[in-house]
């Protein structure tokens, strides 16, 4: 008999991942080049630090949600993306993309739990489920990767 509660785990935890029918998230960042990181192309309203910082502050905030019971609403947009459209120091790139890693594995590793009820109610929440959230997590990363190759290949660096 199959076990379906792992069998969606396992399907959650492909999806948080990326792969599959696109591009990872260490794909669409690998290379980047810094000169770059900053520059908004004609007609596109971001850069690639927009996106990429919007995706983790996005992110960290879903999980924030999940595992927080004292968890602070932020306010939207304003806090859910960068205010200025290039990284403040060269490090800063490097250290938003550890961190959307860091909390991509934190948000992998509370679906793999197997006592991580993905049904239940989050009690500080108004219904939302761990399940309802690593989907939310997926689709809106898989969004915004699509649309930072798309700024990539308007700035001439994919291949």
């Amino acid at each position: 008999m199959t076990d379906t509660n792992k069998a969606l785990r396992d399907h959650l935890l492909s999806l948080l991942r990326g792969g599959n029918a696109h591009a990872t998230f260490d794909q669409a960042v690998a290379g980047f080049p810094a000169k770059l990181r900053g520059v908004k192309p004609q007609g596109w309203p971001y850069t690639a630090w927009s996106l990429l910082e919007h995706m983790r502050l996005a992110q960290w905030d879903i999980l924030d949600f999940c595992r927080n019971p004292k968890y602070k609403e932020l306010k939207f947009p304003d806090d859910y993306w960068p205010r200025q459209d290039s990284p403040a120091s060269a490090g800063a790139w490097e250290k938003s993309v550890k961190a959307f890693r860091a909390d991509l594995k934190a948000m992998e590793k509370l679906v793999a739990d197997k006592s991580t009820d993905l049904f239940a109610p989050i009690p500080h929440g108004d219904g939302q489920t761990i399940l309802r959230e690593a989907l939310l997590v997926a689709d809106h990363n898989a969004y915004h990767l699509g649309q930072l190759i798309s700024l990539r290949r308007a700035l001439g660096t994919w291949k």
